[in-house]
C-alpha cells in the first residue's frame, strides 16, 4: 500500500494542478473539492495565524489588529526530501521566495491588490505553496476571522459576509474543519465551534484546537475541554501554546518555539498527562493521519467522479469539435462534412423533424386563398365596366350572336389580377426558406466554432434561394399567362343560352353599338365571366403551390449548396484555412478542456498507481 506521504503528496499535487487550470468550482463538484483539505476557522485574534505558522515552522503570515486575513489563503505544504525551503504563489509562478518575510509582504500586497488598502474582504483566494523537508503534506485554507461587530472602515454587512465566506468552505462534505478557540474564552461562546456544530453536527469532520493555554488565569485550566468532557468531538482536542508577542518581536526561531511549547506541556501540572497529544507538531501529524484515512476511504468515489468527468469532457470536446487539420485535403473534407451537417438540419426543418417547414404550407393553405378572395373582381365585373369593355371590344362592327371579344377581354383583365398573389406566394416561401437557412446555421453544432464558414454558407445558400425565387416567379407568371392564352371553351358551350329581351321601360340609353344591351344581358355576361374566373382561381390555387414547391422548396432540398461545393473545390489551401478560422474564444475553450482532460486522466492513473501499490 502507498505511504501516507505519497498519498497526501499526490493529493496536493493534483490540487495544485487543478488550481493552475482554474478547475476549483463551477457546476457540480470539481476535482479540487472532491479531494479533502483542512479549513482553519476561528474568531479574530483566536491564534489562527500562530497555529498555521507552528505547523509550517515558519513566520510568514501578516499580523496586526482587526481583520488581517481579508482573503482566503489556500496553503499547500509539500514535503521535500532535502534542500532549501522556498515558497511560490500562483499569481507569481516564476518567482521563488526563500525569504519568508518577503512571503508575508507578498500576501499583504496581493490582498491589497484586490481589496485595496481598506478593511474590506474578498472571496478570491490567494494560493501559496511551501516546499520544505520540515512540513507534512497538507492543504490548509486560512479563512478570515469570524467577528461580531463591524469597525470603522468596514461595511455594515461585514459580519455576515465573513460568515457566509467561511461557511461556503466548511459546509463542503470533503472539508476537514480546524476550529480554533482561545483557552481564555468560554467554549460555549466560541464562534468556530458554533459554526462547526451547524455544518457538521456529528462532529466527524471537526478538529478542536485550544490556543493560548499559557494565558489563562492562574488557578484555572482547560482540562475539561481537552479531555472532551466540556464539549465532545469525535476527534481529540489539541492544545497549542502560541509564541508570545515578545518572542514574535524578537523573531524567535520556530524550532525554539516548538521546543518551548513541548517543555510547557511536559512540565505542566495540569496538562502533563496529555503532553504526548498536545502541541503544533502533534496537530500536524494528527491531521496528516486523518487526511490519509479520509483519502483512502474516498478513493473509489473520487475515481468514479474522475471517470464521469473524463466522459463529460470527451463529450464536450466532441461537441465543440476536435482541432482543425493542417492538410488541405483534410480541410476540404471537413468543410464538406460541415456543409452536409448544415444540410441535414435544413432538411429536417423542411420535412418536419424540426419546426419551420409548416410555415410553407401555411402560405399555400391560408395566405394564397386569402389573397385570391381579396382580388377586385366585383369592381372589374360591375355592370358599368362590363358594358364599357363589351362595347369597346366590338369596334365598328357589332357582334352577331354573343360578345365573344368582350368576354375575352373581361377574362384577360380578370386573370391578370392573379399575378399579384402568385408572386406574393413566391416571395413568402422565399422568406421562410431564408429564415430556415439562418436557423439551421445557428442550430448546427458543428458549425458554431467556424464563424467565417457560417457566413460563407449563409451567403451561398441565400444566393441559391434568390435563383430559385426568380425561376419560381417566372413559372407562376407563366401559369397565369397560360390561363389567358387558351380559354376552356367547354365551359361556355355548356352555358344555357337564354333569349335576350329588350327592356320594356328604362332600358340602356342609346349609343353606338349598344342599343340592344340592357342590364340583364350585362349581368349575365358578368356572371358567366365570374364563374369562369372562379374555375381558374381553383386551378391556380392548386398549381401555384406545385410550381413554388417544385422550383423553390424541391431545389432547396436538392441543390442548395451545389454551386458552393463547386467553388470550394477550386479554392487554394490558404482560402480553405481562412474558411475554417475558428472563434478565438472557442479555441481557448478547447485548449482548457484538453488540459483539464489531461489533468483528470493523469490524476486517475496516479491515484490508481499510488493507492494500490
Amino acid at each position: 500500500m502507498a505511504t501516507m506521504e505519497s498519498l497526501i503528496g499526490l493529493v496536493n499535487k493534483i490540487q495544485r494542478a487543478c488550481t493552475v487550470l482554474g478547475d476549483h468550482g463551477g457546476q457540480g463538484m470539481s476535482l479540487w473539492e472532491a479531494l479533502p483539505s483542512v479549513s482553519v476557522v476561528g474568531g479574530q485574534s483566536s491564534g489562527k495565524s500562530s497555529v498555521l505558522e507552528s505547523i509550517v515552522g515558519r513566520d510568514f503570515l501578516p499580523r496586526g489588529s482587526g481583520i488581517v486575513t481579508r482573503r482566503p489563503l489556500v496553503l499547500q505544504l509539500h514535503k521535500t526530501q532535502s534542500g532549501a525551503e522556498y515558497a511560490e504563489f500562483l499569481h507569481a509562478p516564476k518567482r521563488r521566495f526563500t525569504d519568508f518575510a518577503a512571503v508575508r509582504k507578498e500576501i499583504s500586497d496581493e490582498t491589497d491588490r484586490i481589496t485595496g488598502k481598506t478593511k474590506q474582504i474578498s472571496n478570491i483566494p490567494i494560493h501559496l505553496s511551501i516546499y520544505s523537508p520540515n512540513v507534512v503534506n497538507l492543504t490548509l485554507i486560512d479563512l478570515p476571522g469570524l467577528t461580531k461587530v463591524a469597525v470603522e472602515g468596514q461595511s455594515d454587512s461585514i459580519v455576515e459576509d465573513i460568515e457566509n465566506m467561511v461557511r461556503s468552505y466548511v459546509e463542503k462534505p470533503n472539508c476537514i474543519i480546524l476550529a480554533i478557540t482561545p483557552a481564555n474564552q468560554d467554549i460555549a461562546t466560541s464562534d468556530a465551534i458554533k459554526l462547526a456544530r451547524e455544518v457538521d453536527p456529528s462532529g466527524e469532520r471537526t478538529f478542536g484546537v485550544l490556543t493560548k493555554l499559557d494565558l489563562m488565569d492562574k488557578g484555572t485550566n482547560a482540562t475539561e475541554v481537552l479531555e472532551g468532557r466540556a464539549y465532545r468531538l469525535q476527534h481529540p482536542w489539541v492544545g497549542i501554546v502560541n509564541r508570545s508577542q515578545a518572542d514574535i518581536n524578537k523573531n524567535v526561531d520556530m524550532i525554539v518555539a516548538r521546543r518551548k511549547e513541548r517543555e510547557y506541556f511536559e512540565t505542566s501540572p495540569d496538562y502533563g498527562h496529555l503532553a504526548s497529544k498536545m502541541g503544533s507538531q502533534y496537530l500536524a501529524k494528527l491531521l496528516s493521519q486523518h487526511l490519509e484515512l479520509v483519502i483512502r476511504q474516498r478513493i473509489p468515489s473520487i475515481i468514479s467522479m474522475i471517470n464521469k468527468t473524463i466522459d463529460e469532457l470527451n463529450a464536450e470536446l466532441d461537441r465543440i469539435g476536435r482541432p482543425v487539420a493542417a492538410d488541405g485535403g483534410a480541410q476540404l473534407y471537413m468543410i464538406l462534412e460541415l456543409c452536409r451537417a448544415f444540410d441535414r438540419v435544413f432538411k429536417e426543418h423542411l420535412d418536419g423533424g424540426r419546426p419551420g417547414g409548416d410555415r410553407i404550407y401555411g402560405v399555400f393553405d391560408h395566405q394564397l386563398p386569402a389573397a385570391l378572395k381579396k382580388l377586385p373582381f366585383d369592381r372589374h365585373l360591375s355592370l358599368k365596366n362590363v358594358q364599357k369593355v363589351v362595347t369597346e371590344a366590338d369596334g365598328y362592327q357589332p357582334h352577331l350572336i354573343a360578345p365573344e371579344q368582350g368576354y375575352r377581354r373581361l377574362i384577360d383583365g380578370s386573370i391578370t389580377y392573379f399575378k399579384g398573389p402568385a408572386e406574393a406566394s413566391v416571395d413568402a416561401v422565399h422568406f421562410v426558406l431564408k429564415e430556415l437557412v439562418r436557423k439551421s446555421i445557428a442550430e448546427t453544432e458543428e458549425l458554431k466554432r467556424f464563424p467565417s464558414l457560417q457566413n460563407d454558407i449563409a451567403t451561398a445558400a441565400n444566393e441559391a434561394l434568390e435563383r430559385f425565387r426568380e425561376e419560381s416567379r417566372k413559372t407562376v407568371v407563366r401559369l397565369v399567362e397560360m390561363e389567358s392564352s387558351y380559354l376552356t371553351v367547354d365551359f361556355f358551350r355548356k352555358l344555357h343560352a337564354a333569349p335576350e329581351k329588350k327592356p320594356e321601360k328604362n332600358g340602356n340609353p342609346p349609343g353606338p353599338n349598344n342599343d340592344h344591351f340592357h342590364d340583364t344581358s350585362l349581368a349575365r355576361i358578368g356572371s358567366n365571366v365570374s364563374a369562369y374566373i372562379a374555375m381558374v382561381s381553383d386551378t391556380l390555387k392548386n398549381t401555384i403551390p406545385k410550381a413554388v414547391v417544385y422550383c423553390q422548396v424541391r431545389e432547396a432540398k436538392r441543390s442548395l449548396l451545389t454551386h458552393f461545393y463547386a467553388q470550394v473545390g477550386r479554392k487554394e489551401k490558404e482560402r480553405l484555412s481562412a474558411m475554417l478560422d475558428e472563434d478565438p474564444q472557442l479555441m481557448e475553450k478547447r485548449t482548457q478542456i484538453a488540459k483539464r482532460l489531461e489533468l483528470y486522466k493523469a490524476a486517475r492513473d496516479e491515484i490508481d498507481a499510488v493507492a494500490w501499490k
